[in-house]
């Protein structure tokens, strides 16, 4: 699904700002007024402005561990090493010592993203140009191979947290775009329907946030299983974990959605089509073990974004005293539509406008 035209490029700028409130800073402001054709150029128009204005604040730096010989004692001797010099005459030391570095996980894999874009062709010449000033601050910082990158090991606190937006920026890029060619080279394509999903989620439940004030709860929330019986507790560890994508809240009334980013929909059988029926009993099972007490008051929403097909979901169905049913949003249209959708979603069960 996730082709380039499969979805405007401005709705991803959109989505990203909503996924990360950073965005919404005056420095990337005029991102949106711009045109892009590709997602990468989108990519490399967010880079050049958010890693020259982390260059003004100073790249991030972090102790990492370094092995020398020396003429005088730093840090600590490594005995053996040593003592291999003496043989051989060197009068050195060898020390292994925590120097403060820029040459780091976080700007390697800023060097290697930039370095991937200014090659691409998806890429204007004004962003190529942007990126290649910028190259010059990265001089002594090593490039990597971007399947050998352990994005997990990344962890953000006070000094680095500025570099969160431009992570998951890279992590888009490499992880999510870069395909090997047959001559083993790499090169830039549409988002992976998987890394698109996760956006999809984020965007959604933080459009709510941003827009439903009026809401009590907003929030990706685990439904608890609702149980009978003695060992409840014990036995509870063999059943799945039921995390929702969106969880929202007005007092006693609760609404369940779960994105859908799917190249497909909907499942054909003799030309009839059907709601999946794994994503039907995901969402039923959420809602009643979420409404213990069968008052009605749980709803749940299998929110799709809207594909190529010709028939898709939009349909609401009262099942066992509860509203559960499929909604399609269409991705492909100005923003201001998407967000209605969204609104009159959340309007209609809650009655309430966004604010």
């Amino acid at each position: 699904m996730t082709k380039d035209k499969s979805i405007f490029i401005k709705n991803i700028y959109y989505m990203l700002s909503y996924a990360f409130q950073v965005l919404k800073q005056s420095n990337y402001s005029d991102v949106a007024a711009e045109k892009f054709e590709h997602a990468q150029d989108l990519f490399a128009a967010i880079l050049s402005r958010g890693v020259a204005r982390q260059l003004k604040q100073g790249l991030y730096r972090e102790y990492i561990i370094r092995n020398e010989k020396l003429s005088v004692m730093r840090g600590k001797i490594d005995i053996s090493d040593t003592l291999r010099s003496r043989v051989r005459r060197e009068q050195k030391l060898a020390c292994e010592f925590d120097e403060l570095s820029e040459n780091n996980l976080f700007n390697q894999i800023l060097k290697t993203t930039i370095q991937y874009l200014v090659r691409d062709r998806g890429v204007a010449s004004e962003r190529k140009t942007a990126l290649k000033k910028i190259l010059v601050f990265f001089d002594g910082i090593e490039t990597l191979k971007p399947s050998k990158i352990r994005w997990s090991t990344l962890h953000y606190q006070r000094n680095n947290r500025s570099y969160e937006l431009l992570m998951n920026i890279c992590y888009f890029v490499l992880d999510g775009m870069l395909e090997t060619t047959d001559k083993g080279n790499y090169r830039i394509t549409g988002f992976s329907d998987e890394h698109m999903s996760r956006l999809y989620e984020k965007f959604i439940l933080e459009y709510y946030r941003c827009h439903h004030t009026y809401l009590t709860e907003a929030k990706a929330a685990q439904v608890k299983w609702n149980l009978d019986g003695e060992n409840t507790e014990s036995m509870i560890r063999f059943l799945p974990v039921m995390q929702t994508d969106i969880f929202l809240r007005l007092n006693e009334k609760i609404l369940i959605i779960d994105a859908k980013y799917y190249g497909r929909t909907m499942q054909k059988q003799f030309d009839k089509y059907s709601l999946h029926s794994g994503n039907i009993y995901q969402i039923f099972t959420y809602v009643k073990n979420q409404d213990r007490d069968n008052t009605g008051n749980v709803a749940g929403v299998l929110l799709y974004a809207k594909t190529d097909e010709a028939v898709t979901p939009d349909c609401m169905f009262r099942m066992g005293g509860n509203l559960i049913g499929a909604k399609t949003l269409d991705l492909n249209v100005d923003f201001k539509v998407i967000a209605s959708q969204l609104d009159k979603l959340a309007s209609d069960f809650f009655g309430m406008k966004a604010t």
